[in-house]
C-alpha cells in the first residue's frame, strides 16, 4: 500500500499555485497516495491563512498520522505558532508513524517539536520547490527525488559529499540538528531552543537571499552565545540568490566563512548538498548520526 502524504501550508501562502499541482502529480507517480489539506491554497496577506487557520492545519495533519507530512512551502509564518502549538500533539503523530518533512521556515517546526518532545523529523523537500519546478526549470532532481524517496522507505541510511582540504581522518558522532540559519538564531534564547541538541551536536545551516555579511552576522552571534563550540561538527549547506554590493570589494561568502573560522576548534565544513539548492539531500533532525572524512569525502551515516 502507498504511503499516505499529505500536503500542507503551514507558512505562506502559495507564490506559484501551478506548482504544487504538478507536484502532487509528481508525488503521485512516484507511488505516493497525496493528499491536500483543506487549507493548503489559502491566503490572508503573505501568509496560507490567518494563524489560526494555519495552526488547525497543522493540528489536522498531526490528528490524521499521514506517513508523510510535506510542507508545500517556506517563507514565513511558523515563528507565529510556536507559543501556541500544542507540541505532545505534533509528537503523537510521530509515534504514529509521520514523517513531518520540509526545510527554510519549517525548520522553526522541526526544532521545536525536537525541543519539545525529542521527537524526529526529516529535513528535506518541500512540495512547489522541488517537486512543483517546470521542466524547462529543471523538472524534478534525479538526487533529490530519490533520497527522499529513500528516507521515507527507511532504506536511506546515509549522504556523502565533497568537502575542502584539511579534514582528512576527522570522525564524529552526534545528535544531527539545525536547518534554516536565520530560523535556527531566531530561536536562540526562547523555549522553543533544542538546548539538549545544541551540546555536543552535528549542526547543519544554510539560508537563501542573505547576503554574506548577514550569513557571517549569524554564524557569529551562535558562536558568540557558544553554539558553536559546543558541536562536535558544523555542516554548511547552500547560501544562495545573494546579490553582491559595490561595497563588498572582495568580501565573499568564502571569506565570510574564514573570519567565522578564525581561533574556532569546532570543524567547519562548506559543500553539504541542501537548503534552497538542487540537487537536495534529506536528514534526519533529531537522530544520531555519524560524521566520517576520509580525504575530501564526507560521509554522514545513521
Amino acid at each position: 500500500m502507498a504511503d499516505s502524504l499529505c500536503v500542507f501550508s503551514p507558512s505562506g501562502a502559495l507564490a506559484d499555485p501551478p506548482a504544487l499541482t504538478r507536484a502532487v502529480a509528481r508525488l503521485r507517480a512516484l507511488g505516493f497516495s497525496v493528499a491536500l489539506d483543506a487549507s493548503a491554497r489559502a491566503r490572508s496577506q503573505r501568509f496560507a491563512g490567518d494563524d489560526e487557520a494555519r495552526l488547525a492545519a497543522v493540528y489536522r495533519v498531526a490528528d490524521a498520522a499521514p506517513s508523510i507530512a510535506m510542507a508545500s512551502r517556506g517563507g514565513y509564518g511558523l515563528t507565529r505558532l510556536l507559543d501556541a502549538l500544542d507540541w505532545k500533539r505534533l509528537a503523537r503523530s510521530v509515534e504514529r508513524g509521520t514523517r513531518w518533512v520540509g526545510h527554510s521556515d519549517f525548520t522553526a517546526l522541526q526544532l521545536g517539536l525536537l525541543a519539545h518532545t525529542g521527537a524526529p523529523s526529516w529535513a528535506g523537500p518541500m512540495a512547489c520547490a522541488d517537486f512543483g519546478r517546470l521542466d524547462a526549470d529543471g523538472g524534478i532532481d534525479e538526487v533529490t527525488r530519490d533520497c527522499f524517496v529513500e528516507a521515507m522507505d527507511g532504506s536511506l541510511e546515509a549522504v556523502g559529499f565533497r568537502t575542502e582540504q584539511g579534514y582528512d581522518g576527522l570522525a564524529a558522532k552526534g545528535l544531527l540538528w539545525g536547518g534554516n540559519l536565520a530560523m535556527v538564531v531566531s530561536l536562540l534564547g526562547t523555549r522553543h531552543w533544542p538546548a539538549a541538541a545544541a551540546k555536543g551536536g552535528v549542526l547543519f545551516l544554510e539560508d537563501v537571499n542573505e547576503h554574506p555579511y548577514r550569513v557571517e552576522r549569524s554564524l557569529l552571534q551562535l558562536r558568540q552565545a557558544g553554539v558553536l563550540q559546543a558541536q562536535k561538527a558544523v555542516l554548511l549547506g547552500g547560501f544562495t540568490e545573494w546579490k553582491a554590493s559595490p561595497l563588498d570589494r572582495g568580501y565573499t561568502l568564502k571569506t565570510a566563512i574564514a573570519r567565522v573560522r578564525d581561533g574556532l576548534k569546532t570543524p567547519l565544513l562548506t559543500g553539504l548538498p541542501f537548503g534552497h539548492v538542487h540537487p537536495k539531500v534529506s536528514l534526519p533532525v533529531g537522530r544520531r548520526v555519524q560524521l566520517l572524512v576520509q580525504g575530501r569525502e564526507v560521509l554522514v551515516l545513521w
